[in-house]
């Protein structure tokens, strides 16, 4: 069984308490915050609500794919739960669609290997063509 903690000394809870508020008063001004105040909270996807602790579920999408991109007004952004946002990033890495910082078409080609590339030359020139 584990010994109880000794309290802390007021000093140091001092500081926690100024470094929680400091933290908390940074996440208010983020785009996260702005985005839940400004939108419903429903994923713009599949139209789940979310209230409660599964609030944190909720992310906000960066329609151009740009993080650095936060207009006051919101119009970058859209609320999605997990699993859509997730499936939208998916379906931009197929389509190598990501720019802005992220994944770019060449990018995204250069780390993933085909397992088919040269399977062709190895079956033959006859089979190459699919008949």
């Amino acid at each position: 069984m584990k010994k109880p903690r000794p309290p802390a000394d007021p000093k140091r809870r001092a500081e926690l308490i100024a470094e929680l508020r400091r933290d908390r008063k940074e996440r208010q001004l983020s785009y996260r915050d702005q985005a839940l105040k400004l939108f419903p909270h429903v994923c713009g996807r599949c139209g789940r609500e979310f209230v409660g602790k599964r609030l944190r579920e909720l992310t906000v999408h960066h329609r151009d794919h740009d993080h650095n991109h936060n207009p006051p007004d919101g119009s970058n952004w859209e609320l999605l739960c997990l699993y859509c946002h997730d499936d939208e990033h998916e379906k931009q890495k197929k389509k190598g669609q990501f720019v802005g910082g992220s994944i770019s078409s060449e990018s995204a080609s250069i780390g993933l290997a085909n397992p088919f590339d040269g399977l062709a030359a190895l079956m033959g020139s006859d089979s190459a063509d699919g008949s």
